[in-house]
C-alpha cells in the first residue's frame, strides 16, 4: 500500500529532483566512488559536490566508508525501491483510467456506426 504522508519518500523525490545529484546516482550505479572522482565531471567545487552528498545521504541513497582521508561512496537502492513503488501503483491507476476511457470510445464508435 502507497505510504501518503512518508517522509522518507519525500526526502527521496527531492533527492532526486536535482540534475546533479541524480548524473550522481547514475554514476554510482556502476560501482563506488570517492568524492573527488564524483566531484570531476561537474566543474564545481568539493564542497558544492559535498553538499549533494549530504542531500542524498540523509535521504539514504548513499552509504559513506572512509579509507583514511578517502571517503568511498557506496549506491544504496531502498529509496529507489520506495520510489519506484510509489511510481507503480499511480501507473497502475492511470492505465485503468485510460484502459475505461479506451473502452468507452470504443463503444462510441461502435453505437455511431450501427
Amino acid at each position: 500500500m502507497v505510504k501518503y504522508y512518508d517522509t522518507h519518500l519525500d526526502k527521496a523525490f527531492a533527492a532526486l529532483s536535482d540534475p546533479t545529484r541524480r548524473a550522481i546516482v547514475a554514476r554510482l550505479a556502476e560501482g563506488d566512488a570517492c568524492v573527488t572522482s564524483l566531484a570531476e565531471p561537474f566543474g564545481m567545487s568539493l564542497p558544492a559536490v559535498s553538499k549533494h552528498l549530504r542531500v542524498l545521504e540523509r535521504a539514504g541513497f548513499l552509504k559513506r566508508t572512509k579509507e583514511g582521508r578517502v571517503h568511498r561512496l557506496h549506491l544504496q537502492a531502498k529509496p529507489l525501491q520506495s520510489a519506484m513503488e510509489w511510481i507503480n501503483h499511480y501507473q497502475k491507476f492511470w492505465t485503468q483510467q485510460l484502459d475505461s476511457l479506451d473502452d468507452y470510445l470504443k463503444q462510441m464508435d461502435n453505437e455511431k456506426q450501427e
